[in-house]
């Protein structure tokens, strides 16, 4: 059979930002502090891709689907500005925060499915291993670039005591090795943003690449060998939610 090429610069692609709301994301090595400058950053991006269908999940010590993936990014930008640490139990679950956006991405037949994950931590929740939501995400053709958020060494952090908000250096420990693995496993790549302009620099970046490989004249016949795969996957993944 005669392999159509097509060229699909006009298509929208669908983007999961996954979100990292742990209590951590409080420190202050970002001004004001992490937190706001990942809302900040990621809502331009958002403005940026008016034709991409796009979504938000947030996780901590579990994770939720703030906003499914849409194209009504106004909607989607107040739901971004309404995340706040303390929405979720404390704690890091990286799997979860991956696992919940490739079940909210699996299903889409955009030409690309990407998925943004920033953390600021190592994994400690959650049911479903990191890199078991990766192979998961691999399966069903979805792309994650993961961002490690946080300067290097140490961070000042805000601490409530008796004599009201002090502010203490505290260790920054993001798990690297986990977060390069997931985006190797399904071909994205991994970043380290220890300031502003560094993270603005990295979306900057995702937009470049994920432009140039919709450029990149596609096969429109696609390979059914994955669907075994990815019918055991999902079952497993429902099985584990």
């Amino acid at each position: 059979s005669t392999n159509q090429l097509r060229n699909v610069t006009t298509e929208g692609i669908d983007i999961m930002i996954s979100l990292d709301i742990s209590g951590s994301m409080l420190a202050m090595d970002f001004k004001p502090n992490r937190m706001e400058v990942a809302k900040e950053v990621a809502i331009d991006f958002i403005k940026g891709r008016p034709n991409d269908r796009i979504g938000l999940v947030i996780f901590a010590a579990e994770s939720f689907t703030q906003c499914p993936l849409t194209l009504d990014h106004n909607v989607l930008i107040n739901l971004f500005r309404e995340v706040r640490t303390g929405m979720l139990e404390d704690g890091t679950a990286i799997g979860m925060g991956l696992a919940t956006a490739v079940n909210r991405i699996k299903d889409s037949d955009s030409k690309s499915k990407v998925i943004i994950l920033l953390s600021d931590g190592e994994n400690n929740r959650g049911q479903i291993a990191p890199l078991t939501a990766a192979e998961i995400a691999r399966t069903f053709g979805v792309r994650v670039y993961t961002v490690g958020v946080g300067s290097v060494g140490t961070a000042p952090f805000p601490i409530q005591t008796v004599f009201g908000q002090q502010v203490q250096n505290m260790e920054v420990r993001i798990d690297e090795e986990m977060l390069q693995e997931i985006a190797d496993i399904t071909g994205g790549r991994y970043f380290r943003a220890t300031d502003r302009t560094a993270l603005e620099r990295i979306y900057r970046e995702i937009d470049e690449m994920e432009k140039h490989k919709i450029e990149v004249q596609e096969y429109t016949r696609h390979s059914e060998e994955f669907l075994p795969f990815a019918l055991l996957a999902l079952l497993f993944l429902l099985a584990e939610i």
